[in-house]
């Protein structure tokens, strides 16, 4: 079930959908939440990578490769959910998926678009890193509603699938996958 989710998760990346509003940045939440060691950091660099060729080779709009420095950088925000979702499986409130995604979704905004300053779309100088993040704000609100929605599906499915299973844990607790 749990690499079933992950499937679907990177198939959606090819469905018609507003910028920025993307399932890998859930899936690096989910993934830090459920998998130990680097496997968790491999699946949403694998997911965004796998589906950054395929993109790039059907010529998918908004989807491949272009500037090598830039795209570090979204790998850099993606995987950077992986730790948030470590600290989601250590804690015990119930907001945890949420407040995980929004932290998610606002280191991805940080370093995603220090990583576009930084490849020289926008000037080297404090005015164009202002103007950097100013014109990033529109696709920051569409990752927050990514990142929420993908997450809560992500967490809902595989907590439905426990329940259907009759697997006995807690409600989202870690689930270490070996």
């Amino acid at each position: 079930m749990f690499y079933l989710l992950i499937v679907i998760a990177a198939a959606s990346r090819f469905l018609p959908h507003p910028p920025n509003v993307a399932c890998v940045t859930a899936l690096g939440l989910f993934a830090g939440c459920y998998l130990s060691g680097a496997r968790a950091y491999l699946v949403p660099l694998a997911v965004l990578a796998g589906s950054d060729l395929l993109g790039h080779s059907l010529g998918i709009p908004g989807m491949g490769l272009y500037s090598p420095l830039a795209m570090a950088f979204v790998y850099a925000g993606t995987v950077a959910a992986v730790p948030v979702g470590r600290w989601v499986a250590k804690r015990q409130w119930k907001l945890r998926v949420v407040s995980g995604a929004l932290l998610a979704s606002c280191l991805f905004f940080l370093v995603s678009n220090l990583g576009v300053w930084a490849a020289g779309w926008y000037p080297m100088t404090l005015a164009g890193l202002a103007a950097c993040f100013t014109n990033a704000i529109p696709f920051f609100g569409y990752s927050v509603v990514g990142d929420l929605c993908f997450s809560m599906l992500l967490f809902g499915a595989w907590e439905w699938a426990g329940m259907k299973s009759n697997v006995q844990h807690p409600v989202l607790a870690p689930l270490r996958l070996r």
